[in-house]
């Protein structure tokens, strides 16, 4: 930021000094002491993004009931996506989000609420007191994971088995702590993805953590906990990893590790844990800026059948999803291919004869502003 201070002293001197963003100005004369800080500089600010998208899905066993993740359950039908619009209002210290989404995504998002609050997808409140600390309060995305609700954000259209089985979002009091390369964030919250908690939820919340690391310029890691018990009395344990490098201007990769462990109430105690877990690979090319592709490779284990239609044994997926994004202004065309292939016949062909396969094709319009 190039600040100009003008001195009138004998004669006229001008003096063009450049400081960094968060820095005081002090310049003394025979008489006085000037002061000029950020805070004095800054106006308040509204911006305003979105999107919307659609999409087209085929699978080949001629069945909508072959998808155990987000968002693209449908088989042969062109369906609708989400409308989102992001409001955002910065001061000098303060800032508030109210983020909408409308349309069958929205929904699922929200899927532990009624009506209109359906649309919420973010609605927070924060404070930066200095400008290595700040406070969250309200309704903000999860910490958890590597992919995001907006599809914009994604290079895969379709949605890995770790982001379908949460967190999405949280609700409650945040504070993160940035200091150089690291960054903290410490929180307490309502249960996992509730806004307004029930009535024996009221004094159970939710702990929630994060530490990042830039290790350099091109990369970055995150370590991410979630802990807490939800309105059904299971105690939740998780921890996440997120790691992304950028190998060279065309070439980046992203991985992204998780164990959820669910300690269930029989009645009079919480009983021995039960867990699943994920691993995925995210390969990222862009040969041009227009075109690019990305193969994700997700291995899923459900040992305890906590997630997968299966019963009486262990059950896993391998996912393999190859997207290319054709891009030009606001605009993204994906194309993809996925293969979803298991160790048990949790998936169905058109007579409801069970296997252990699926795939399916589709192809989603984005347009975000």
């Amino acid at each position: 930021m190039l600040q100009k201070i003008f001195v009138a002293a004998i004669g006229m001197l001008s003096i063009n000094i450049s400081i960094a963003q968060t820095a005081s100005i002090n310049i003394n004369t025979a008489d006085s002491v000037f002061k000029v800080t950020e805070d004095q500089k800054k106006e308040p600010s509204l911006s305003i993004s979105g999107s919307v998208d659609a999409y087209y899905k085929y699978d080949f066993a001629k069945t909508s009931g072959n998808s155990f993740t987000s968002f693209t359950q449908t088989h042969n039908s062109f369906s609708l996506g989400m409308a989102s619009v992001k409001f955002e209002h910065t001061g000098n210290k303060v800032n508030a989000v109210a983020d909408f989404g409308f349309g069958p995504r929205a929904k699922d998002f929200s899927y532990t609420d009624d009506g209109i609050t359906q649309a919420i997808k973010q609605l927070y409140v924060s404070y930066s007191p200095t400008d290595w600390l700040k406070f969250t309060l309200g309704t903000w995305a999860t910490h958890v994971g590597y992919e995001l609700l907006d599809p914009q954000l994604n290079r895969n259209y379709s949605m890995s088995y770790m982001f379908t089985n949460g967190p999405f979002s949280h609700t409650g009091l945040k504070a993160d702590i940035t200091k150089g390369k690291h960054s903290f964030m410490l929180g307490v919250a309502n249960a996992t993805d509730y806004r307004i908690p029930s009535t024996d939820q009221i004094n159970k919340k939710f702990l929630l953590a994060q530490y990042a690391l830039k290790v350099s310029e091109d990369v970055n890691v995150y370590l991410n906990y979630v802990n807490g018990q939800n309105p059904d009395t299971s105690k939740v344990n998780q921890f996440d990893a997120v790691v992304t490098a950028k190998l060279n201007d065309k070439f980046n990769i992203g991985y992204n590790g998780t164990i959820n462990s669910n300690r269930f109430w029989d009645g009079t105690k919480n009983i021995e844990s039960q867990s699943w877990w994920g691993s995925a690979l995210y390969l990222n090319y862009d040969p041009n800026a227009w075109f690019g592709i990305t193969l994700r490779g997700e291995y899923f284990g459900d040992k305890n059948n906590l997630k997968l239609p299966v019963s009486g044994d262990a059950s896993n997926v391998f996912a393999t999803t190859l997207s290319a994004n054709f891009k030009t202004g606001g605009f993204i065309l994906i194309p993809e291919l996925r293969l979803d292939n298991s160790n048990k016949e949790i998936f169905i062909d058109i007579n409801g004869i069970a296997k252990k396969t699926a795939a399916n094709f589709l192809i989603a319009a984005i347009y975000s502003f």
